[in-house]
């Protein structure tokens, strides 16, 4: 398969998380979700509490904004931290290096963290978008323990702050429809919807090929 690096943006409470995780049994890839946060740690050679603790600094709007962006589960970030040389801009610097050396490396999943704005010029890399309607996201929020009111205020607040980190770091509204492959509903159930993203992905796969063999037949 040409495709060797599949992103999945995702509205929170769509379980683009968990289809991301069965993407990547599928395939036998290795998935990058919360595993970023340690690799952002090495790579930036800091403590890796000190990675975590960095999103939570109440006194920067655009820290706030990368906590929400790129929580990658339902959990709340850790308690806020000391360290402050390791801010936001800092950690988004790391991250887009992170991005770019795991997809050179390529067989990974990569979920959200603007890895398909990161990585969007690269042909081998298929960029999905997972949504769904509001009712099925509180649902799928509330079945991890949240209140409706939570569910409610978690749907809002953490989708509002991705775009808003979108906007300042990449200058589009989010979701910028034209940069991903597919976008699908995942209230069809997520096994179905990893089903269509593997078949669509073979299929973009077979005309990257095509294309090729025209190329060296003219």
């Amino acid at each position: 398969m040409q495709i060797r690096v599949i992103t999945v943006e995702r509205e929170y409470g769509s379980g683009g998380a968990s289809i991301a995780r069965q993407l990547a049994s599928r395939l036998g890839w290795k998935l990058l979700d919360e595993e970023l946060t340690a690799e952002i740690a090495r790579v930036a050679k800091v403590d890796h509490r000190a990675a975590q603790r960095c999103d939570e600094r109440v006194d920067s709007l655009l820290s706030r904004l990368f906590r929400v962006y790129a929580r990658g589960s339902y959990e709340r970030a850790l308690p806020l931290g000391e360290s402050h040389a390791f801010d936001t801009d800092r950690m988004f610097a790391t991250l887009h290096k992170v991005i770019e050396d795991a997809a050179s490396r390529g067989n990974c999943v990569i979920v959200g963290r603007g890895s398909p704005f990161i990585l969007r010029e690269r042909s081998d890399v298929f960029r999905v978008f997972i949504y769904a309607p509001i009712e099925e996201k509180i649902r799928r929020v509330r079945a991890l323990g949240k209140s409706e009111q939570e569910a409610h205020q978690l749907v809002e607040e953490v989708d509002r702050e991705r775009a808003s980190f979108i906007r300042h770091y990449f200058g589009k509204e989010w979701p910028h429809r034209p940069l991903y492959h597919v976008m699908f509903n995942s209230q069809y159930g997520d096994e179905r919807v990893v089903e269509m993203i593997l078949e669509y992905a073979k299929a973009l796969d077979q005309r990257h090929a095509d294309q090729t063999a025209e190329r060296k037949s003219s």
